[in-house]
């Protein structure tokens, strides 16, 4: 009876569009409910053949569609992954009525040091088109993104683009961690994991914990470190872990 109630509160919705990036790494964009609201930084639970997921939602609430970052799981540690990634544009998938999580945009902290490792973008993508998008004011964005690779950034010519447009409260620096990998041959930027350089652009940046929330979402390691260096330090850190594995 309970798995009969919990499918009668399911809605089926179509997948609008599709975008790969990599073999593992693809965006989704799926239909949005009637009446479905969230607030950035929440998530979304979808599913297939009675399988489902959380997703955190890329796009902002005033966004037409839901915007999904999806990174593949092969089977067996994956199980919902592989059949996502098998979708094509106009099949359905199944969508709670209700967005869920706290993760969200605190705005009463002036700072914001947002860390995260490739997927873990999503949410602080959704707060910074939405703050953007409503003219908010009074708070700055200093987004650190790692990789393994470049074509795992998947966000970055967004942000950079939004980081020149708004010089004055967003600041972004993306990071590879495996510099020496052919496909990163061409990569002048930042080099190492993004847990090691927190401390230098907590520094760089003049952060104070008195008026900075750090938020880091993505692998639990990075997120255990990252609180380790700047929790001793003072700083309030809220944290989303992104497992691989569904």
């Amino acid at each position: 009876m309970q798995n009969k109630n919990r499918t009668l509160n399911l809605e089926k919705v179509s997948i609008v569009n599709r975008i790969d990036y990599t073999d593992d790494l693809c965006s989704l964009f799926i239909e949005k409910p009637v009446n479905f609201t969230f607030k950035p930084g929440q998530y979304c639970t979808i599913g297939v053949d009675g399988i489902e997921r959380a997703y955190s939602i890329v796009s902002a609430p005033h966004e037409k569609y839901l915007e999904l970052f999806v990174e593949l799981v092969p089977y067996p540690d994956g199980i919902l992954t592989p059949l996502l990634f098998n979708l094509k544009i106009m099949d359905k998938v199944t969508i709670r009525p209700r967005a869920k999580g706290l993760f969200t945009f605190k705005k009463e902290y002036i700072n914001h040091l947002l860390v995260a490792t490739v997927t873990g973008i999503v949410p602080y993508i959704s707060y910074i088109r939405d703050y953007i998008y409503n003219a908010g004011s009074g708070n700055n964005f200093f987004i650190l993104l790692g990789a393994s690779y470049i074509d795992e950034f998947v966000y970055d010519l967004e942000l950079i683009d939004l980081a020149k447009t708004y010089p004055d409260f967003i600041k972004f620096v993306p990071t590879i961690s495996r510099p020496d990998a052919a496909k990163n041959i061409n990569w002048k930027g930042e080099t190492g994991r993004v847990n090691q350089i927190v401390e230098k652009y907590s520094n760089d940046f003049m952060l104070s914990p008195n008026d900075t929330l750090v938020s880091a979402c993505g692998h639990p390691g990075m997120i255990e470190n990252v609180k380790e260096i700047l929790g001793t330090k003072g700083f309030k850190i809220e944290e989303e872990r992104y497992w691989k594995e569904d």
